[in-house]
């Protein structure tokens, strides 16, 4: 059995790594050599300190991926309350009848979790929406907010052009911005166009 243990948008401590691997090999005995856990690690620092802490596991048992997830005031508390869900899916999978997946597809499977392409056959639905007053500020300033935040984007009000602007973090680590125009009046320049 293998453990990955990683964080999102988080520098995983080694104090909670190591927790969240001697945990996890509890659950050695329900799974074989072949099956890889993953374990994710964020912080939510908009929440309130008892939910800030959360922890995300997938498995893969005999080609079937099981998940658990769980906020919590520590990692290591959420660990604890994840595994205790995972070990009760864990022995309803091993009870079924086995059909037993080529490691690859067990492989693919959690690789597609980790890089959260799993559903992709599912419709996507907007299922929240949030509302927030944004203000006037600086893009300098709205970067140093977003990281604040450790969000991933963030909508303001640049207070240059006085437009609604959204702030993003690209793959490469540097930061990208939208500034959305009515499509025919794109006076901006620079060449490009807005497609409806």
């Amino acid at each position: 059995m293998r453990t990955i243990v990683k964080g999102k948008n988080y520098e995983v401590p080694d104090a909670v790594r190591g927790y969240a691997e001697r945990k996890v090999r509890r659950m050695e005995r329900m799974l074989d050599d072949r099956t890889d856990v993953l374990v994710e690690l964020s912080v939510e620092r908009r929440r309130s300190i008892a939910e800030s802490h959360i922890v995300e596991i997938s498995i893969v048992i005999d080609g079937r991926p099981i998940r658990g997830h769980a906020t919590a005031s520590t990692h290591e508390a959420g660990v604890d309350e994840v595994l205790d869900k995972l070990e009760r899916q864990a022995a309803d999978v091993k009870a079924r009848p086995r059909v037993r997946a080529r490691a690859e597809e067990e492989k693919q499977i959690l690789r597609r979790i980790a890089d959260g392409t799993a559903d992709a056959g599912r419709e996507r639905r907007i299922v929240k929406m949030k509302r927030f007053a944004i203000e006037p500020m600086f893009d300098e300033d709205a970067v140093v907010r977003m990281e604040e935040l450790g969000h991933a984007f963030f909508v303001f009000v640049n207070a240059e052009t006085e437009q609604v602007a959204v702030l993003y973090r690209r793959r490469d680590g540097d930061y990208g911005m939208i500034e959305p125009v009515i499509a025919g009046d794109y006076t901006k320049g620079g060449g490009g166009s807005v497609s409806r």
